[in-house]
């Protein structure tokens, strides 16, 4: 990793219009971005709604990428990533057209008022924990590592639903 890099674990999902382009298309925005670089993307997951289930399945993925950004920095560009493509926040676990969380960043523990990383529930969730493994088994969180926490959570419903590992890369 170059001098001033940071290696940090995104995860991205939706469940409104086109989940996987947009999450493609969000992707496309970090790749383009001075300070990033896409260091691996993970299979495509449906997952069955979480917190709010009276909704449509969501898509999930993740993504590693190499920063020099800050922290708060990283999360300020994918909320600037979410409104750039309509996002609006009306209720907590809704319905939502993309929605961007820092999981990692490097070794690091940020607590903030806007942000806390690792991300506080990530490893209660297996639709956070299945693509995190597909790239990262061995990733630290937390004192244990992705696999091990993904053996302790629940699974049900959760799918892969790509074929091609590229599924996210625009024509």
């Amino acid at each position: 990793m170059a001098d001033g890099m940071t290696l940090a674990a995104l995860g991205l999902g939706g469940n409104i219009g086109d989940p996987p382009a947009a999450m493609a298309q969000a992707l496309d925005a970090f790749s383009r971005h001075e300070s990033c670089r896409l260091v691996a993307v993970s299979h495509l997951y449906r997952t069955p709604p979480w917190g709010k289930v009276d909704q449509a399945d969501f898509f999930n993925c993740c993504v590693l990428i190499e920063t020099s950004l800050a922290a708060e920095a990283l999360l300020d560009l994918g909320l600037d990533i979410e409104r750039g493509m309509k996002r609006v926040r009306i209720e907590r676990w809704g319905p939502r057209t993309i929605d961007i969380d820092v999981l990692t960043y490097g070794d690091e523990h940020v607590m903030t008022e806007r942000v806390e990383i690792p991300h506080p529930r990530m490893t209660e969730r297996a639709f956070v924990l299945m693509p995190l493994a597909d790239m990262a088994p061995d990733l630290v969180v937390n004192g244990r590592r992705v696999l091990d926490w993904l053996g302790d959570a629940d699974k049900t419903g959760i799918v892969r639903a790509n074929e091609k590992r590229e599924w996210w890369a625009l024509k």
